[in-house]
């Protein structure tokens, strides 16, 4: 016999919600004290939207060990889920899913000692949660991520991510982490402004990275819109990397951000 709807679900409370500009939110809910995700997995958030309901998959930005479970969302014209998000407000309540998913995991590397991790728009959202994670920079020698939007006032976890010098976990190894903010619709400040795939391709990438990518040591994870995440890999592919899978160890690990 299937199992109830309810029962594979929680109803949590929204705590706060962050509008960044008009399209880019972040926001936090209750955590059941039984939920359990590893830092790369996403959630099924959803609402009751008339007789049924409406589920969308969003990478948790939280740390394993956070408290409450925190989300970055990118609001689509016209999108479901999207007027939920524009109408929602603290004290709402927000469906989850009990299990958390998703295969973009850095401990899937068998080896290496460097971490590059390429995003676009939401896709930063599962790295944000990996970074406050204090295996990686224990595991890792260098780290590197590379965020790509089109205009400079989508970079909102800049002060974030350079917080994680003074995070308690984190604050020794804060050095060994490169960011590289990437604007792809204007110019300006000491951003990179192509997209990812041309500047791993013409070496800019490497060259802010302040090391070269090669087989022997560097792994990517990539995330963010299918196109993207496309053609980076297309280019690694070219440049001589490989898939990562679980039979044959490669230095490539990929997912859609939406």
């Amino acid at each position: 016999m299937a199992a109830s709807p309810e029962a594979k679900y929680t109803a949590e409370t929204v705590l706060w919600v962050k509008r960044h500009t008009p399209k880019l939110l972040t926001f936090a809910i209750s955590r059941p004290e039984a939920y359990r995700f590893s830092a790369g997995q996403f959630s099924r958030l959803g609402f009751t939207d008339g007789a049924g309901y409406i589920w969308r998959a969003y990478s948790v930005v939280s740390a394993e060990y956070a408290d409450t479970l925190e989300y970055f969302a990118v609001l689509i014209p016209g999108g479901a889920m999207s007027e939920k998000f524009a109408a929602m407000q603290a004290g709402d309540t927000i469906l989850l899913d009990k299990t958390a998913t998703g295969f973009l995991l850095p401990e899937r590397f068998p080896d290496g000692s460097k971490l590059v991790m390429l995003c676009t728009g939401s896709g930063i959202a599962p790295f944000l949660s990996i970074l406050e994670q204090p295996e990686i920079w224990q595991r890792f020698d260098k780290l590197v991520l590379a965020h790509s939007v089109s205009h400079a006032d989508e970079l909102i976890f800049n002060s974030r991510i350079a917080a994680l010098c003074g995070h308690p976990l984190v604050g020794g190894y804060a050095g060994r982490l490169t960011f590289i903010p990437v604007l792809t619709r204007e110019t300006g400040g000491t951003a990179l402004h192509q997209r990812l795939p041309e500047l791993l391709a013409n070496g800019k990438l490497a060259a802010a990275a302040g090391f070269p990518f090669a087989k022997e040591d560097t792994r990517f994870m990539i995330c963010g819109n299918p196109a993207m995440v496309q053609d980076t890999f297309q280019t690694l592919l070219n440049m001589g990397f490989a898939m990562h899978r679980n039979r044959i160890p490669g230095q490539i690990l990929m997912e859609n951000g939406f």
